[in-house]
């Protein structure tokens, strides 16, 4: 006859491995959303200009910012046209996080970058804005078809949870608008550092009144609707910007 508890001794070693094993699942639950398959991020920064030097800087921003696009490289740039007024919007692609910190070492020992443009353009600038943000992983960095078009750059404020509580919702609500086939998806983003589950979308338009025809179509499309009706439910707030792009921006 075996010693008491010799059985019980297995079964209840067996019964902690298998709860040691399901607890990684259980953790895993509680994740945002995919994680992303690199380091990649992209530096998102707004400046307000004062009113009266918006002209002087966007001179000077074209004139000298291939001393900063040595550094590092940058996305696109725009103007405001609509929804802000004198705002200037740049994105800058990292590496990673050692890769920002050299460049921006590298920047504050750059005499042309610091005496050309920073020294001077600083008295120009009322505010300055930054975030950190990731392309989301089901979205790759695009390019319009031609130059020459309008950028519509709209915020979502979503609400707390991640993606894993309105990642699905929010994609089938932007396939929906691409699939009218009115507009054209540059990139999706959802911040890292900044105001945190803020998700922000580049459209490119060939033009304002082409945007607000496909817009009205898109408004009458039962599919549009359906999915848009469908991620309102996990969204606080939006704005959006009408952007034109600088004679300096890759993105044009």
């Amino acid at each position: 006859m075996l010693p008491p508890g010799t059985l019980r001794r297995p079964l209840a070693a067996a019964a902690r491995l298998a709860r040691a094993r399901a607890r990684p699942q259980v953790l895993a639950s509680l994740a945002t959303g995919p994680r992303q398959n690199n380091s990649i991020f992209y530096e998102i920064r707004m400046y307000d200009i004062k009113p009266p030097k918006m002209k002087e800087f966007v001179e000077m921003f074209n004139k000298y910012l291939h001393l900063r696009t040595a550094h590092s490289e940058l996305v696109g740039c725009w103007s405001a046209e609509l929804g802000a007024m004198n705002k200037v919007v740049h994105v800058w692609k990292y590496d990673n996080f050692a890769h920002r910190a050299a460049v921006r070492h590298a920047l504050a020992n750059d005499k042309d970058w610091q005496g050309k443009f920073i020294s001077p353009a600083l008295p120009l600038i009322e505010k300055q804005h930054n975030e950190v943000a990731y392309l989301v992983p089901w979205c790759q960095l695009g390019k319009p078809p031609k130059e020459g078009g309008v950028y519509e750059w709209v915020t979502f404020q979503m609400k707390p949870g991640g993606p894993a509580l309105w990642g699905e919702s929010f994609r089938a609500a932007i396939n929906a608008h691409i699939n009218t086939g009115y507009t054209k998806l540059i990139g999706v983003f959802h911040t890292e550092y900044g105001l945190l589950n803020t998700v922000h979308v580049i459209w490119w338009n060939e033009s304002p009144d082409h945007r607000a025809a496909g817009r009205h179509s898109a408004h009458e499309d039962a599919r549009v609707v359906a999915a848009v009706r469908d991620s309102v439910r996990f969204l606080d707030s939006q704005q959006n910007l009408l952007l034109i792009p600088l004679q300096c921006s890759p993105l044009k």
